[in-house]
């Protein structure tokens, strides 16, 4: 399998980190990406600093950072054949005290950062005939949890899920595949020691790992023939529950 130059967003921590570590292990280049300068050099040293790893900070909702991603990743390894847009940020705010400015933090980092970035990767994309974008969603978007307000949230991710299918449809014709990922919940910084009181929610009675994710990014990006796919990686979440 011939060696290729991966992007990944949001690689600071948990799911992004597992997914840069992997493809460097498989033995691909990786472009990691961060909003903060300092962590997302803590983890480039963590995974070797190597001259198969290559670091651009910038926070995606800024158009910029994407162009930076793909020029980087073009001028240090010679192509773009992966992006993975896994930045994004979640919280808990009930849908009457949703203000604009706080709606407008979910639809800049979720679905801006995922639509800009993409579109700075896929120039490079078509003139290789050759691409594949993963997106990172949740099967929350078709699966209401009552007592869990996260209309801003899932309104930002439902629009990515919604992207994707799109994006499939307009490049397919020029073997770029796009993909969405939903993990269910996944045991992340972001998740704190409480995640495992979340095990409930899925069918396997369990939250998810890091690991899980990354291998299935993995085998999406190396397979020729899925495009326009949501995946869900959610131990049976979307479903059903496990209320034993």
């Amino acid at each position: 399998m011939k060696k290729q130059t991966i992007i990944v967003t949001g690689a600071s921590s948990g799911i992004g980190k597992e997914i840069a570590r992997y493809f460097l292990e498989k033995g691909d280049n990786v472009v990691i990406n961060s909003t903060t300068a300092d962590k997302l050099e803590a983890v480039y040293q963590e995974l070797g600093a190597g001259d198969n790893l290559a670091m651009v900070a910038g926070n995606v909702s800024d158009k910029a950072t994407g162009e930076n991603l793909a020029q980087t990743a073009l001028d240090k390894f010679g192509s773009v054949d992966v992006l993975i847009n896994n930045a994004g940020i979640f919280e808990t705010r009930p849908f009457l005290e949703v203000d604009e400015a706080y709606l407008d933090r979910f639809l800049n980092t979720n679905l801006k950062g995922t639509y800009f970035t993409t579109q700075a990767a896929i120039p490079q994309m078509l003139k290789q005939h050759d691409g594949v974008v993963i997106n990172i969603g949740t099967p929350l978007v078709n699966h209401a949890l009552g007592g869990v307000p996260i209309t801003a949230q899932m309104a930002s991710k439902g629009a990515i899920h919604a992207l994707t299918i799109q994006l499939a449809g307009e490049f397919g014709k020029d073997n770029i595949r796009v993909n969405t990922i939903a993990p269910g919940t996944i045991r992340t910084p972001m998740h704190g020691d409480d995640a495992d009181q979340s095990a409930g929610l899925h069918l396997l009675n369990r939250v998810g790992e890091v690991e899980d994710v990354a291998q299935m990014v993995y085998a999406v990006a190396k397979n020729n023939f899925i495009s326009g796919a949501i995946i869900n990686v959610d131990g049976g979440m979307a479903a059903g529950h496990n209320l034993n």
